[in-house]
């Protein structure tokens, strides 16, 4: 018996090697037919060397019919779920899609995304937080937290959040909406694998200190299936000064296909063209807290109070963003979640133009780094990395400008009253950790 499960475990590897073989990455000749109009020496270099900077792209065209009900028709060039890249904070949207959710699911009353939150520690690596001092009421929340990984992308919100969920709570759910492929791991702090299959006791207070709720530890039994092996590179840096000459393995790190990731942008923000499976069990008031500071910009937030000249309008704009470029069009909101680390850029944007009424969705990732050493920080983020995002995402939204539509979209839905910076003597919040 022993040797038959064996030998069906070789036989199912290696179909799933064939199969890998086999596939060739998805390119459709609309894309390649525009892109070779844009003749930026950056944006061709990038599209002739595909594979190079591991480029992966997907533009959706929305069109509308007489009612407003939008259709979505997907093109793709190079893109292949199995071709790795390392996703950064890009998790953090599903992140903030599971808490919520699970904020819904739990029906505890006066728990809601605006309640205070206490974190305690109970394992190895783990760190208390009771207090936020960039809060109105000083206290962590899910809405603050929500804020903060959305605004600026900062990192510690993301690991709040993988703790109150929990790891097993994550990847089971995940993978039953669908994302099969997908799979977190870890918090974005340094711990060991067993530290992060660990998540902490998290309490819900009153703002007098008086207890609501107490969610006790958590641990995830499940195991992950670590066979696909992701290697990139050919050293890596340990520490300042020392390198280890091998690639750097990330088969163990958290992954989110580009896909998947343009899937859930999708699933959150037109929720009913998506399979049912596929959507995340929110509130109308959910979607508007999240559509909000997925397009508000840092400069309009009161809490936290980022320094506006830091984090400019486009900080976290990649397809509008580069070393000259801080602002939108007049008119034009991006409603997106950005990730960068190791070399990767990777964005998921629906773009809405008021001004012109004109709207489409648009995802990438680009890998850059030329001396093939990670974790030196010496990647070509703003020599290539930067400038090629931008010049894809001029191009793509240049084609919809000009783009005939049989119905202009009606984008009310989208249109956010957001908020107005008070003028107050508050510190402004730098340099956070992203």
């Amino acid at each position: 018996m022993k040797r038959c499960a064996r030998t069906i475990n070789i036989l199912l590897l290696v179909f799933l090697l064939i199969s890998e073989v086999s596939a060739q990455p998805r390119t459709d000749a609309f894309l390649t037919r525009l892109f070779a109009k844009n003749d930026q020496p950056v944006f061709q270099e990038v599209i002739h060397h595909p594979e190079k900077y591991r480029l992966q792209i997907i533009y959706t065209r929305i069109d509308r019919d007489a009612r407003n009900q939008p259709t979505f028709t997907d093109f793709a060039f190079n893109l292949d779920s199995t071709f790795y890249f390392n996703p950064a904070s890009t998790v953090k949207l599903p992140l903030v899609l599971l808490s919520l959710e699970k904020l819904n699911r739990m029906k505890v009353p006066g728990v809601d995304k605006f309640t205070p939150m206490q974190f305690d520690s109970a394992f190895s690596g783990q760190t208390r937080e009771w207090h936020d001092a960039t809060a109105q009421n000083g206290f962590p929340s899910m809405a603050h937290f929500i804020r903060k990984a959305f605004l600026v992308s900062e990192n510690d919100p993301y690991s709040r959040m993988y703790e109150f969920v929990g790891q097993q709570e994550i990847n089971r759910r995940l993978h039953a909406m669908g994302y099969a492929d997908t799979r977190i791991t870890h918090r974005f702090v340094r711990m060991s694998a067993e530290e992060n299959r660990h998540a902490n006791p998290v309490r819900f207070v009153r703002e007098d200190g008086s207890l609501i709720y107490a969610q006790p530890a958590t641990y995830n039994a499940d195991p992950f299936d670590f066979r696909r092996v992701d290697k990139l590179g050919k050293g890596y840096m340990v520490g300042r000064d020392s390198i280890i000459n091998e690639p750097f393995d990330f088969s163990t790190r958290n992954k989110l296909p580009l896909e998947a990731f343009h899937t859930m942008l999708r699933s959150t923000l037109f929720p009913t063209s998506v399979p049912a499976r596929q959507r995340f069990d929110l509130t109308d008031e959910d979607y508007a807290f999240v559509y909000q500071y997925l397009s508000q910009f840092p400069g309009e937030t009161n809490y936290p109070k980022y320094d506006a000249t830091q984090y400019y309008d486009s900080y976290a704009k990649f397809f509008f963003q580069d070393s000259t470029h801080h602002q939108l069009p007049e008119g034009v909101r991006v409603f997106n979640k950005v990730g960068w680390a190791y070399g990767f850029l990777t964005d998921a944007s629906y773009v809405a133009d008021f001004k012109n009424k004109v709207e489409y969705m648009l995802s990438a990732t680009i890998y850059v780094n030329e001396d093939g050493i990670l974790n030196d920080n010496r990647y070509e983020y703003e020599s290539v990395g930067h400038p090629f995002l931008y010049q894809l995402g001029q191009t793509i939204y240049q084609y919809e400008l000009s783009r005939k539509r049989k119905h202009a979209p009606d984008l009310s839905r989208f249109k956010i009253p957001y908020e107005k910076r008070l003028a107050d003597d508050r510190p402004l919040v730098r340099d956070v950790d992203n």
